[in-house]
C-alpha cells in the first residue's frame, strides 16, 4: 500500500531522514520505533505532505530551507509532490503527536469536524464506531476537548482522524505522557482498530514495549536512518532492542 524509496529530508544543511526504505503492507499495523529526534515525526509529516507546507512557509517568512528528496508511492502512485489535501482525499490520514484537538470545542464537536470528507452515512456509522471502541467519549460528548483528561484526548484525537475514513491511519507517537494503564488500553485499541475494520496503520512510538506485541513489522530508526527492521518477533527478540526498550 506504502513504499518509500531513498527518502531524505534535510532542514538546511541538518539531515532529519536519512536515505529511508519502508514499506507498508495494506491491512497490516506497522510500526516505527526510536528515541527523541530519531526522526519519527519528520516522517509522519512526509508521509502526510504537512512536510510540503511547512516548506512553502519557511520560504515565504525566508526561513529555513526545507528539501525532500526520494520517492513515497501510496496504492502504486507517486504522492510525492502531491498536496497534504489531496492524500487526505486519497484516505492517507495523521492523528498528530500531542493530539491536537480543539479545545473549545465539544468532543462530539471534533469528532464531526474529522468528519469533513465523510458522507452522511459513513459519519453516522463511523461515529458509532468510534463510540464502541472508544465508549468514555459517548458519556463526554458535550464536554469541551480541553476539559478531557490526556487519555481522553488521545481517544479523541484518534477517534477524529477515524472520522476522515483513513485507508491509512498514522498515529504520531499516540502513547506520549500517558499512564502505562492508558498506554495498554490505547495498544489494545489500535489492535482491535486494524483487526475490526482491515484499516492499514502505521505507528511512530518512543515507548516500544505496549505497541511491538501489536504490529506486523518494524523499523529502528536512530538519526534519521533505519538501523533494524523485522517482525514484531524478531525485533523483540533482537539483544539491541531487548537492551534498548526492555531494560534486558
Amino acid at each position: 500500500m506504502l513504499e518509500i524509496k531513498n527518502l531524505m529530508v534535510f532542514y538546511e544543511n541538518a539531515i532529519a531522514i536519512n536515505n529511508i526504505n519502508i514499506k507498508c503492507e495494506g491491512g497490516k499495523v506497522t510500526g516505527i520505533f526510536g528515541a527523541n529526534s530519531a526522526g519519527k515525526s519528520t516522517l509522519m509529516y512526509t508521509i502526510s505532505g504537512i512536510i510540503l507546507d511547512v516548506k512553502k512557509k519557511e520560504e515565504m517568512k525566508g526561513g529555513e530551507r526545507i528539501t525532500v528528496l526520494g520517492n513515497i508511492a501510496f496504492e502504486g502512485t507517486d504522492i510525492t509532490h502531491m498536496k497534504p489535501s489531496d492524500r487526505a482525499k486519497k484516505g492517507i490520514i495523521l492523528c498528530p503527536e500531542r493530539r491536537r484537538i480543539f479545545a473549545e470545542s465539544s468532543t462530539l464537536e471534533n469528532l464531526k469536524i474529522g468528519g469533513y470528507l465523510a458522507t452522511k452515512a459513513q459519519a453516522k456509522k463511523t461515529l458509532e464506531y468510534v463510540y464502541t471502541i472508544f465508549p468514555p467519549l459517548k458519556n463526554l460528548k458535550r464536554r469541551e476537548g480541553g476539559f478531557l483528561s490526556g487519555g481522553e484526548q488521545q481517544m479523541l484525537a484518534i477517534g477524529r482522524a477515524l472520522m476522515a475514513q483513513p485507508k491509512l491511519l498514522l498515529l504520531d507517537e499516540p502513547l506520549l505522557g500517558l499512564s502505562p494503564m492508558m498506554e495498554a488500553m490505547l495498544a489494545r485499541s489500535v489492535h482491535d482498530i486494524n483487526l475490526q475494520t482491515g484499516i492499514t496503520i502505521l505507528i511512530s512510538e518512543q515507548y516500544a514495549r505496549p505497541i511491538l506485541p501489536i504490529i506486523h513489522h518494524g523499523y529502528v530508526l536512530e538519526n534519521g536512518g533505519a538501523v533494524l527492521e523485522g517482525s514484531s518477533q524478531e525485533l523483540m527478540e533482537n539483544p539491541d532492542v531487548k537492551s534498548a526498550y526492555f531494560g534486558l
